[in-house]
């Protein structure tokens, strides 16, 4: 008697001294080959996270809005039931087609969010059926194998950090609109770390890529303007800012050391950007025919940590404290000086 089979082209390999396999599954098969009902156990007795559903619609958003550019990596899986392997021929020992039992248990190890995204766009966009993901297949070796599986895979995953995404993000119009303000405005440049959120002691830059991006988010929110008329502006905004700290054009001009202001000042603070951001807004909406006087305001603030003024702000207890509190009150402050 025959047994209803799942047939897969695939590459075997060797890993850990046992096989796996590397298949290309159409995308309508992944809801046949992964069921999940454990969501239910203690977390000891599963071997995956639980699916957090918030996720999906998003990822099924990235999928449907970006049918020719999306990209996925492949999805990890243990089957607890046999495997066969059948080489394409004597001369491709390792490349030919695995056939698994529809009775075989599937079990995700990584990609479980990706999966149930799929799914969903599936029911939303029936053509995407006639693409693939690629599966990584291991034989199921129990589930204390399972779980170390997944504790492995994801042990040494780093999310890139937020500077990094919004540099190489090509799709995101407002990433690419903040990218043109840091090549356009003069003191950013060189002077802007494009790929950490932190800055090191030795680096040259004062500002990172991921504070302009929020900071130029603040200041452009709610305003009905067009996608020219924000970058004309948020390029104007801060290029304004910049002519009011000598001190940003000191660095830029190396007449002074970049650690000297980050040491001694708090005109480079991320926060101390971001709050500009939300300032700059408020100016926007009640002033915006005679913004720049109002920006023109900060030209005499004493930027020195050692201004009493910091110590109710941003400085607590001799350390500079970058939160939501201290932010606010950042904003307020600015918020003073640009409007009186």
């Amino acid at each position: 008697m025959n047994v209803a089979q799942f047939v897969f082209p695939a590459i075997k390999g060797i890993q850990s001294n046992k096989e796996y396999y590397i298949s290309m599954v159409p995308l309508t098969t992944l809801s046949k080959l992964f069921l999940f009902s454990d969501s239910e156990l203690p977390p000891e007795i599963r071997s995956q996270r639980v699916l957090n559903k918030a996720r999906i619609p998003e990822m099924c958003e990235y999928m449907i809005n970006n049918t020719n550019s999306y990209v996925f990596s492949s999805l990890t899986a243990s089957v607890d039931g046999e495997i066969h392997f059948k080489a394409l021929n004597d001369d491709n020992p390792y490349l030919g087609e695995i056939a698994i039992p529809m009775s075989a248990r599937f079990l995700i190890n990584d990609g479980q969010h990706r999966r149930a995204a799929i799914v969903e766009a599936l029911k939303r966009k029936p053509e995407l059926k006639y693409e693939h993901i690629s599966v990584v297949f291991y034989h199921d070796l129990g589930l204390k194998r399972s779980q170390q599986m997944f504790s492995d895979l994801n042990r040494y995953a780093i999310r890139p950090t937020k500077s990094l995404n919004i540099l190489y993000d090509s799709r995101d119009e407002f990433s690419k609109l903040v990218k043109e303000v840091v090549n356009r405005v003069d003191v950013f440049g060189e002077l802007v770390d494009k790929e950490h959120t932190t800055i090191s002691n030795r680096s040259r830059v004062l500002f990172t890529l991921s504070a302009i991006y929020h900071g130029t988010e603040a200041l452009l929110k709610d305003l009905e303007l067009e996608h020219a008329q924000k970058l004309d502006l948020a390029i104007s905004f801060w290029n304004r800012i910049a002519s009011n700290i000598p001190e940003w054009y000191g660095v830029k001009n190396r007449d002074i050391k970049s650690a000297e202001i980050r040491k001694n000042s708090v005109c480079s603070l991320s926060v101390t950007i971001i709050a500009f951001g939300f300032a700059g807004n408020k100016v926007m909406k009640e002033r915006f025919d005679d913004w720049e006087k109002a920006v023109d305001n900060i030209a005499n603030i004493d930027w020195s940590k050692s201004n009493p003024q910091w110590k109710s702000t941003v400085i607590l207890n001799g350390n500079v404290v970058a939160s939501r509190a201290t932010q606010q009150s950042l904003v307020k402050f600015f918020e003073k000086i640009f409007l009186g």
